[in-house]
């Protein structure tokens, strides 16, 4: 055991990031996105990579609105771990006694997408955890929601807000309009299968339940 808590320890100290990249400049590009690069040469089908990613300034707010309404209504109130949001998805797994609901935040999945990989590896959600109270103590919420709305997957290669408002669309994120902002929001967490090209009810369903917050 100890052996193995060492090698831990020593994959977490090869990944650690410079925060100080992080806190300002250029978004980085997320290892997801290197994924999918990667996986792309497997699958013929597979579109090329759209990802254009813009300033916080350069995004609606109402865009900003709806995936914290859609994504983690608590994301000013909490460090990064929602413990509310935890028990409110055990109860509710429990009661249907299945995973019905995770209780991820923003910044938990700005984490998993920038820094760690798609793999199902069960200390990911260790991993996941430790970057992700380091990242809020050193990154604004500004800045933790300018990552994600610009490497967050909105369908199948497509990549942040600004790349998605284009492609859905044919504008830039600057000028998405409620509707679209809900509806790009709606995609999360599943953009491949429900988006606004493909319309299913599950989509229309999360749509319709995010517009009333607005």
């Amino acid at each position: 055991m100890p052996v193995l808590i060492m090698m831990d320890i020593g994959y977490l100290i090869g990944i650690w990031p410079d925060w100080d990249k992080y806190a300002e400049g250029p978004i980085q590009r997320s290892s997801f996105i290197s994924s999918y690069e990667f996986e792309r040469h497997q699958h013929d089908n597979w579109p090329r990579l759209r990802w254009n990613p813009v300033s916080i300034q350069s995004i609606s707010q109402s865009m900003v609105r709806a995936v914290i309404v859609a994504e983690d209504a608590r994301f000013y109130e909490h460090d990064g771990i929602d413990i509310e949001a935890l028990k409110e998805a055990m109860e509710h797994n429990l009661s249907e006694k299945r995973l019905v609901y995770g209780a991820s935040t923003i910044s938990q999945q700005t984490v998993k997408n920038v820094f760690l990989n798609p793999s199902r590896n069960p200390l990911r959600k260790w991993h996941e955890l430790v970057l992700t109270i380091a990242m809020e103590r050193n990154l604004t919420k500004k800045r933790v929601l300018e990552h994600y709305l610009n490497i967050a997957e909105f369908g199948r290669g497509i990549y942040g807000v600004d790349a998605a408002a284009r492609y859905y669309w044919g504008v830039p994120a600057s000028k998405l309009t409620i509707r679209q902002a809900i509806e790009l929001a709606a995609t999360l967490p599943s953009p491949v299968k429900n988006n606004p090209k493909v319309r299913t009810r599950s989509f229309v369903n999360r749509v319709n339940k995010i517009r009333r917050y607005f």
